[in-house]
């Protein structure tokens, strides 16, 4: 069974689809919300008797997104020659596998980290006298920078002059979409939050970061509760999250999140053509 390239027309299948594997699909559909199939999208589709089953997203800043389970990746390295790949994201080991497919090299970082979801009627709220959720904007960059930028050394491996540069980058969307969150305990900043998808009936939570000196003392798990509680105040109804580490799953476990699937994510340390 082979790929085709999507069509005008082909997205409402394609929702379908992705929405029926929402867990691993958030950054399709977020891709697919905001650029649409076109020059901005590259999209190919699977189909079994002509109904979508999979597919294979190339974005403009050439992240690879493949949501096809159970489809063999060995065929398409002749379909994608020439395409640059700077990182591929995928649930279920399908995007460790599809690098090997492309016979792309040793990547910077590569890792599998498991799934968590969440109905938010089940949000278990902790404790939080003392402490405020507030927007992440300029008044906070500076600190957001530090931060942002030893988040991308410690889970990516970024040399700190490269994650600086790609931390300023990370901040200039969050500040503009208001999708980051500052906890703060008595005034000072001591973890950040956010999401990095946004549908309009679940959110995926991403760039949660609390500085190494006040670690372990539950100020992670506090900022994903109460920006969930925002949320599900205008709504929002699920909420999905992968965990880099055992103690970040072990905070996503404490209010609420129970186990389901996987996300490997695959950098490179610059831009691969695939051959």
């Amino acid at each position: 069974m082979t790929l085709r390239p999507a069509e005008t027309g082909d997205e409402t299948a394609l929702v379908d689809f992705l929405t029926r594997h929402e867990a691993g699909s958030m950054f399709p559909l977020t891709q697919l919300a905001a650029e649409g199939i076109g020059a901005r999208l590259s999209v190919w589709l699977r189909e079994r008797e002509g109904a979508v089953c999979g597919a294979l997203m190339l974005t403009a800043n050439d992240i690879l997104l493949p949501q096809a389970p159970g489809f063999d990746w060995t065929g398409v390295r002749g379909l994608l020659a020439g395409r640059r790949v700077a990182s591929l994201v995928g649930p279920d080991g399908q995007a460790l596998r599809l690098r090997e497919a492309l016979g792309l090299p040793e990547p910077r970082h590569i890792g599998e980290e498991p799934g968590f979801t969440l109905d938010l009627a089940e949000l278990v709220l902790p404790e939080a006298e003392g402490f405020t959720l507030v927007p992440l904007d300029e008044s906070w960059r500076q600190t957001a920078l530090v931060w942002r930028t030893g988040y991308l050394g410690e889970i990516f491996g970024m040399p700190p002059e490269e994650a600086m540069v790609r931390a300023g980058e990370d901040l200039a969307r969050y500040i503009a979409r208001s999708s980051h969150r500052m906890l703060l305990r008595q005034g000072a900043p001591v973890a950040m939050t956010g999401f990095n998808a946004i549908l309009p009936e679940v959110v995926q939570v991403g760039g949660v970061y609390t500085p190494p000196g006040t670690r372990g003392q539950g100020l992670a798990r506090r900022a994903v509760a109460l920006h969930l509680a925002e949320v599900r105040a205008r709504g929002v109804k699920r909420g999905v999250l992968f965990a880099a580490n055992a103690a970040a799953a072990r905070a996503y476990r404490a209010i609420g999140f129970q186990p389901g699937g996987t996300m490997g994510v695959v950098e490179f340390a610059a831009p691969e053509v695939i051959a």
